[in-house]
């Protein structure tokens, strides 16, 4: 992944991060252009959960940067946050508010260029768009917190572990998925232990570190 050669919308200089006393990786050079996919691979406490939060802004890096755009995503949050849609282990719904309502608070706040309606079409929910998220099941609720990102293409999908859940067929559907976003010029970064299918994408092993 040569970032003089290919035109990348996102690039990682020189990454590292640390917590609690211990490395968890250092040094870590990665770009992707328009259209690329990163699948995250390593044994747990390996620091892939740590790079999906250092990419989103959520942790600060030990060193090293994030660009977007040639642009420094801590210097200048407003444009990255905009095409930034990031899936962590949590669903982060509202159980007493039905499935439609969940989606349609997250499309306002983040700013979604698809429908709610359009987004659960995408994970096969329209038809429980008026239950509430408390009966749902475990794989069902997944599958709503992956509209949100059906809600949001283009730009930069960050996921962890969102096969987690979901079954044979609903694994089946997220690659579609990321294969879409990524037609359309979306960048997929993916941290999972599953074999989900992402065709032609860069892998990244993490190790832990003593």
């Amino acid at each position: 992944m040569d970032p003089d050669s290919r035109n990348p919308a996102l690039i990682a200089q020189s990454l590292s991060c640390e917590r609690g006393g211990r490395h968890l990786f250092a040094g870590l050079d990665f770009a992707l252009a328009p259209g690329d996919a990163l699948v995250l691979r390593g044994p747990n406490a390996s620091g892939k959960s740590s790079l999906l939060r250092v990419l989103a802004g959520l942790l600060e890096p030990t060193e090293g940067q994030v660009l977007w755009h040639g642009k420094d995503t801590r210097e200048d949050p407003a444009d990255w946050r905009r095409s930034l849609a990031f899936l962590g282990h949590g669903t982060a719904l509202k159980p007493q508010f039905s499935v439609g309502d969940n989606l349609g608070f997250w499309s306002r706040f983040e700013q979604a260029s698809r429908t709610p309606a359009e987004a659960l079409e995408a994970v096969g929910l329209s038809h429980l768009a008026d239950l509430p998220a408390s009966m749902l099941s475990a794989g069902q609720q997944r599958r709503l917190a992956l509209a949100r990102l059906a809600a949001r293409p283009g730009g930069c999908w960050l996921m962890d572990e969102p096969t987690v859940t979901l079954d044979a067929a609903s694994v089946e559907q997220l690659s579609a998925m990321i294969a879409q976003h990524r037609a359309e010029g979306g960048i997929a970064i993916l941290a999972t232990h599953e074999d989900l299918a992402v065709e032609n994408a860069a892998v990244l092993t993490l190790g832990v570190r003593s």
